[in-house]
């Protein structure tokens, strides 16, 4: 009788367990743990096996998607003295009431093969880094992050090894132009390439050889094309259409450093060091308004990023001397009844100080 007893207790036991949350179908269960938010995972993550494994797996991120339940989060690199690609993600804690620690800077496993001049590219939860230089090399290799499960994987080469190329998604293919001497039949034939990623293939893009500079030092999806800054010049690409034109004047002389696209206006700082929005369709630039006393004048540059329809500026900051600050400021913006750029800070502060040698190599929003 007594063994009975003990051997239907364990059996409960060993059944409780095995269930994601006792007493509810997994089903419910998972639509329940989906809904967590990101912030809480590492602790959701020690209550049991079974939820730290859920965590993990892909089906958990599916159903986060299915139930609109996805976050949006800043990846961060770095160039560090010990390290030329120093990784780290953005989490943001989803409790308004704890003012304290309201943002940590987690890092991320580092690229295996650092390089200089990569392009960037994300699509769906994956960070590309495409090309770039290893020993003054050009390199056609390209890595993948899974954001979801902060790992490294190599991704399909390119035809042509290139370093500082654009690079852009545009219909779930990843576009990339330049960065190459068109100096060869295999160069001139794929000076631009796309990669589709169900077939891991990468395919040339037919490109006019008077558009096929070299070096190029930003670029951005705006309306599905993919506009690629040279040092002379940009070019835009529009894959549906399959054409190719040059950059507008008025956008080529005021974009400088990392720009990024909110709301379909494309943003970047001027000369002043002060945010500008370029409207492609009137083609005009407007100040971003309401900044004035929220942020410092970036002459020395910032880079930007869209998370999830926000303007997210980051910056180097002066330091104690042996070291400097990153900052990062997170913008609502808008257009007025009368056809002007607002912005409202929502936060503001600063992330990580480094040493004084470092700097900011560029940030990228991905969805989770």
């Amino acid at each position: 009788m007594s063994t009975t007893t003990t051997t239907a207790t364990t059996q409960s036991s060993s059944a409780a367990e095995a269930q994601l949350i006792p007493s509810l179908p997994d089903d419910v269960a998972l639509n329940c743990i989906a809904r967590v938010p990101r912030w809480y995972h590492p602790t959701l993550s020690i209550v049991s096996r079974r939820i730290r494994s859920i965590l993990s797996s892909p089906l958990f991120f599916t159903t986060r998607s299915l139930l609109s339940s996805t976050e949006h989060f800043l990846y961060l690199t770095l160039r560090l003295h010990h390290n030329p690609s120093a990784w780290f993600t953005l989490y943001q804690n989803p409790n308004p009431d704890n003012p304290n620690n309201p943002h940590v800077l987690i890092p991320v496993l580092p690229l295996p093969a650092p390089t200089v001049g990569a392009a960037y590219a994300v699509l769906g939860p994956t960070i590309y880094v495409i090309g770039g230089s290893i020993n003054d090399v050009p390199s056609s290799h390209v890595w993948v992050l899974d954001c979801r499960f902060h790992t490294w994987r190599k991704g399909p080469p390119m035809r042509v090894a290139r370093e500082f190329s654009a690079a852009g998604v545009v219909d779930g293919r990843i576009y990339v132009i330049g960065g190459c001497v068109a100096d060869s039949w295999a160069r001139n034939k794929f000076w631009a390439e796309s990669l589709d990623p169900e077939t891991g293939r990468w395919e040339a893009v037919p490109s006019p050889i008077d558009v096929r500079d070299k070096w190029m030092h930003a670029s951005a999806v705006i309306g599905g094309r993919v506009y690629a800054m040279a040092d002379r010049g940009g070019v835009v690409l529009d894959p549906k259409a399959g054409t190719w034109d040059v950059v507008d004047k008025r956008l080529d002389l005021g974009w400088r450093g990392r720009a990024c696209v909110v709301h379909g206006i494309l943003y970047c700082y001027d000369y002043l060091g002060k945010i500008r929005g370029f409207d492609v369709k009137k083609r005009v630039w407007k100040e971003l308004k309401g900044l004035e006393k929220g942020l410092p004048k970036f002459l020395c540059g910032a880079t930007m990023a869209n998370v999830g329809e926000k303007l997210v500026v980051l910056w180097e900051g002066k330091g104690n001397g042996k070291e400097i600050d990153i900052w990062c400021a997170e913008i609502e913006v808008e257009e007025n009844g009368d056809g002007e750029l607002q912005g409202k800070i929502g936060w503001s502060h600063k992330l990580i100080s480094v040493p004084k040698d470092s700097s900011i190599v560029n940030c990228l929003a991905v969805s989770l």
